[in-house]
């Protein structure tokens, strides 16, 4: 069995960054915390894999050593609870919004390096499964699929970069189908197609969960996401050029493919397990020719599993500390947001309001459906309302909220192509304004109170029941 290393030398001289800084050093901590399962050797790429990390989901990350026998271990389960991606940061839970926000306002441009660990290794003939262990997840996908994979593109005017994730299918041995969005990567691409021209792109697989995060940071076009990576480990992040193109990837990452998005090319794509939890359906995509692979000596591949923890987390924060710097430019009294589980991490949005006037929950909603079209459902609570306890803000709906006056509804707009009940994207938006009523009488929704029930200290007054329980009674009688 090959042995597969964690600590490297870079990672032992950043004890001065967060946690999260390099993925070794962030395997490390997992390791620490005993947050990491080491799985058997040869567990099967096909199902094997997804099938162990859903079962770890949210509770330990899982590494594969020689998965399907291939030389390559694989990890999964990074970053699938809200606590880990606190400790990756460096601060404490309720403070990753403001952290993420920060980084995402205040950018750091990345240094150059030339002598790049994820260059150790460099393939120019290329059988992406023969190279790569990548895994198929959920029973119906169309076959391998790239999941982790940081796609990063050129504007090509600006040369400004832009990172985002996308679901990248092999399709043949240099080749991979890749679903684009109406997002910033395929604005680049259509702009250089309508000259015939191809993109050159490059794919990180096994970056730092730092930069994963920055990945999905929803700011405006050329703001290049490397740099709010940089912002987020607190000190320019080393990148280093590909060698076939002009990309720019992190140097420590651990693998990285590089290739052309080809102009005027499609190829069917799909079907693919997606966060909705549901399956994208199968269609022409956009095609990635690929030019070459580097790595690390003894590389390390994350996937992460179609509709698990860590994918509808890895989306929902960036999210999050978006909408909430949104809808504070606009509504200052709005004091925190979450974009809940059972929503997918991007279609059910809760806001928690500090409310002064009549209307502004209604106008909450407004803002909160225009500052995202995945956003679908719109919940504002007041401020008794935990809006990260599901069952708080149904309680909210449920005692505060009538349809016939708080309910918000807009229909045949943009919303998620990924969402099946919607027309294509096309569909109906709701908001519920759950607040309550500034005039109503006081005793009306005031929530009901034990005094001191806080206070009491448990551990001293409460203890398991013997067996001879009623002995116990007819002693005190």
């Amino acid at each position: 069995m090959q042995p597969v290393t964690l600590s490297t030398p870079e990672a032992d001289m950043a004890g001065d960054l967060p946690a999260g800084a390099s993925l070794r050093g962030w395997l490390d901590h997992l390791q620490r915390q005993q947050r990491l399962a080491m799985i058997r050797p040869g567990v099967d790429l096909r199902f094997g894999v997804a099938a162990i990390a859903n079962r770890l989901d949210g509770k330990r990350a899982s590494l594969f050593p020689q998965p399907g026998g291939h030389s390559i271990a694989v990890v999964s389960g990074l970053l699938s609870d809200r606590q880990w991606m606190a400790e990756a940061m460096g601060v404490e839970s309720a403070e990753v919004l403001a952290r993420f926000e920060a980084a995402s306002l205040n950018p750091l441009p990345w240094r150059e390096v030339g002598d790049a660990a994820c260059q150790q290794v460099v393939h120019r003939e290329i059988d992406l499964n023969k190279l790569l262990p990548i895994p198929t997840h959920n029973e119906h996908d169309s076959g391998p699929y790239i999941t982790a994979g940081l796609l990063i593109t050129r504007n090509p005017r600006t040369g400004v970069q832009n990172v985002s994730i996308h679901r990248l299918q092999v399709s043949s041995p240099n080749r991979l189908g890749a679903l684009l969005l109406p997002r910033h990567a395929l604005a680049f691409f259509q702009e250089v197609e309508a000259l015939g021209e191809d993109l050159d792109v490059a794919v990180v697989i096994g970056a730092d969960p730092l930069t994963l995060l920055a990945s999905q940071a929803i700011v405006p076009i050329d703001h290049d996401e490397l740099e709010i990576a940089g912002a987020l480990h607190g000190r320019p992040l080393a990148v280093t050029r590909c060698v076939t193109n002009q990309i720019r990837v992190p140097a420590d990452a651990e693998i990285v493919i590089e290739g052309r998005l080809l102009a005027k090319a499609r190829e069917m794509e799909g079907p693919f397990g997606e966060f909705p939890q549901y399956y994208g359906e199968r269609a022409e995509r956009h095609v990635i020719e690929v030019d070459a692979v580097t790595h690390r000596h003894n590389p390390i591949f994350h996937t992460i599993v179609g509709g698990g923890l860590e994918h509808l987390l890895l989306g929902g924060i960036p999210r999050e500390a978006t909408m909430l710097a949104h809808l504070r430019r606009s509504f200052p009294c709005v004091r925190d947001v979450h974009l809940s589980k059972g929503g997918v991490c991007r279609y059910h949005l809760y806001v928690q309001i500090d409310k002064r006037s009549e209307g502004e929950g209604k106008n909450v909603i407004l803002g909160a459906l225009g500052g995202h079209y995945d956003i679908k459902h719109v919940t504002v609570v007041d401020l008794d309302v935990d809006i990260h306890d599901p069952t708080e803000v149904e309680w909210a709906i449920a005692t505060r909220f009538q349809a016939d006056l708080d309910l918000v509804l807009i229909h045949e707009s943009q919303g998620s192509k990924l969402d099946p009940s919607t027309r294509d994207g096309v569909g109906s938006k709701m908001g519920y304004d759950a607040t309550v009523p500034l005039s109503a009488p006081t005793m009306r929704f005031k929530r009901i109170q034990v005094p001191g029930q806080q206070e009491v200290e448990l551990d001293k007054l409460a203890h398991a029941a013997p067996q001879d329980w009623q002995r116990v009674l007819q002693m005190h009688d």
